[in-house]
C-alpha cells in the first residue's frame, strides 16, 4: 500500500497516513456487537469469579479484532463483498445464508425490540406496557434506517456509544474497583467450573453476524481498495479496544457489586434491570436512572445496527443472485467490483431487498411479541447463532489463503493463527449451545 492521495474506486481520496478523522464504521461496529445480554453475561462471569476471568476478556478483544479485520481485508484487497466471496465457496454457503437470515432475522426482530423497551418501561412504570414499548421501538428503528443514509446512521451510532461509553465505564468507577485484583485477572486462571464462562467471554461479547457486517459498513464509508487498507485497520482496532473497555467495566461491576454480596441477577437481558435496582439502593436513583438510559443506548444501537448492517448483506445477496440468473458476469471482476461500488455509493440502501429485509426484520416479529413461548423459533435461532461465528471464520480462512486473495494481502502466520483458533474457539462454543438446547 502506498500513501498517496489517488481516488479510490468509490470517487473518495484514500489518505497519506491513518487519522482518527476517518473512524466510522468500527465504532457502529462495536455499538451493534454489544447487546444488553452480552453485558448480562460478562456481569454474571464477575459475579461468580470476580477478577479471574478479566484475561480471557483481553483475548476475545484480540479475536474479534482478527476477525473483523480479515473482513474489512476481503472487501478492500478483492473489490468483492463478503458474500460473493462465501458464493464462490460453493452453492451450500447461498443455501446456508438464506436460510440463516430469514429464520435469524425473524426472531431477531423480537428479541432486540423487546430489549430496547425493557429500559423504557422501567424508567416510565407508568406508561405503556413492555409489548407497545416494543412494537414503538422497532417502527421509530424501522423509520430512521429507511429514510437516512449511512453518514447520518453512523453520527446516531456514535451519539449512542458515546452514552453507553460513558455510562458503563461510570458505574465501573462508581463501585470502586480494586485496581491490585484486576492487574491480577490478566493472569491466565481457570477457576473450578469457569471453562464454559471463559469461552463465552472470549467468543461471545461482540461476537454476531454484524462482524461480517463490517465490511459492508466499511465500504457504506467510501473505502473500497487497498489505499484504505491502514485506515481500516486503525478504525477495526478502535472498535474493538472499546468492546474490550465495556468488558472490563461489567466485570469490574459483577466482581465488585454482586460477587461479595452473592447476589444473582436473572440470565437474559432482564438482568440489567434486576443490576438497576441493585445500584438504585446502593448509590441512589440517580444512578440507577443513568443505567437505565445507557441500557436503552445498547440495546437501541443495536437495533438499528442489525436493522441497517444485515439489511445491507441480504441486499447484496438479493442482487448477487439477480445477476446469476441474469446470466450477467457475476463471478467476475465487473461484477465483484459493482456490487462493492453500489454500497458505496447507497444505492444498496434505497433498493427494494433492503427496504424488504427492513419490513421483514419489523412486521412480522412483533408477531412473536404477542406469543407466551414462542419455543420452536428460540430453538432456531439459538441453533442457527451457534453455527454462525464458526462458518464466518472458516469461510475467511478460507478465502484469505486462496487465490481469490491478491498474494499480497493473503494471511499471514499470525492471521492464520488467530482465525483458525477463533474457528475452534467458536466450534466448541457451538457445540455447547446445541447440547445445552431443551431438546
Amino acid at each position: 500500500m502506498t500513501d498517496t492521495t489517488e481516488e479510490s474506486t468509490a470517487g473518495s481520496v484514500g489518505p497519506r497516513k491513518p487519522s482518527w478523522r476517518y473512524i466510522g464504521p468500527g465504532i457502529v461496529v462495536a455499538a451493534t456487537g454489544v447487546g444488553a445480554g452480552d453485558l448480562v453475561a460478562t456481569l454474571i462471569a464477575g459475579s461468580k469469579f470476580g477478577y479471574t476471568l478479566m484475561w480471557a476478556a483481553v483475548i476475545g478483544c484480540v479475536v474479534k479484532i482478527s476477525l473483523a479485520e480479515a473482513a474489512g481485508r476481503w472487501h478492500l484487497a478483492t473489490g468483492r463483498t463478503l458474500f460473493d466471496g462465501w458464493r464462490s465457496l460453493g452453492r451450500w454457503t447461498t443455501v446456508y445464508f438464506a436460510f440463516y437470515v430469514v429464520v435469524w432475522g425473524f426472531v431477531y426482530g423480537a428479541t432486540a425490540m423487546s430489549s430496547s423497551a425493557l429500559p423504557i418501561v422501567a424508567l416510565f412504570p407508568g406508561g405503556p406496557g413492555l409489548k407497545t414499548w416494543a412494537v414503538l421501538t422497532g417502527l421509530v428503528g424501522l423509520a430512521f434506517v429507511w429514510f437516512n443514509r449511512y453518514a447520518v446512521f453512523e453520527k446516531v451510532m456514535t451519539v449512542l456509544i458515546g452514552v453507553m461509553f460513558v455510562v458503563v465505564v461510570y458505574v465501573a468507577i462508581r463501585v470502586a474497583p480494586d485496581i491490585g485484583a484486576s492487574f491480577a485477572g490478566l493472569a491466565p486462571v481457570l477457576p473450578d467450573g469457569s471453562l464454559l464462562y471463559t469461552l463465552g467471554l472470549i467468543g461471545g461479547v461482540g461476537g454476531t453476524i454484524t462482524m461480517a457486517a463490517y465490511g459492508y459498513w466499511v465500504n457504506a464509508k467510501g473505502w473500497t481498495d487497498t489505499r484504505w487498507m491502514k485506515v481500516m485497520r486503525l478504525d477495526n482496532r478502535v472498535a474493538y479496544i472499546t468492546t474490550g473497555i465495556f468488558v472490563v467495566a461489567m466485570l469490574i461491576v459483577g466482581a465488585e457489586l454482586l460477587h461479595a454480596s452473592e447476589i444473582a441477577l436473572t440470565k437474559g437481558d432482564r438482568g440489567l434491570i434486576d443490576l438497576g435496582t441493585v445500584l438504585e439502593d446502593r448509590y441512589g436513583a440517580v444512578t440507577a436512572k443513568l443505567f437505565l438510559v445507557g441500557f436503552f443506548a445498547t440495546s437501541f444501537s443495536s437495533l438499528i445496527g442489525v436493522w441497517h448492517g444485515v439489511s445491507l448483506m441480504f441486499a447484496d445477496f438479493v442482487e448477487q443472485l439477480r445477476r446469476e440468473r441474469a446470466g450477467s458476469a457475476a463471478g467476475g471482476e465487473g461484477a465483484d467490483g459493482a456490487a462493492a461500488a453500489e454500497v458505496a455509493s447507497g444505492a444498496k440502501e434505497r433498493s427494494a431487498a433492503f427496504r424488504g429485509y427492513l419490513l421483514w426484520l419489523t412486521f412480522p416479529p412483533i408477531s412473536l411479541l404477542f406469543l407466551d413461548q414462542p419455543f420452536g423459533l428460540v430453538v432456531a435461532y439459538g441453533v442457527l447463532g451457534a453455527f454462525f461465528m464458526p462458518f464466518l471464520a472458516l469461510t475467511l480462512l478460507w478465502l484469505l489463503n486462496s487465490s481469490r486473495t491478491p498474494a499480497e494481502w493473503r494471511n499471514g502466520i499470525v492471521s492464520n493463527v488467530m482465525l483458525a483458533g477463533a474457528g475452534l474457539l467458536f466450534v466448541v462454543l457451538c457445540v455447547q449451545q446445541v447440547r445445552d438446547l431443551p431438546w
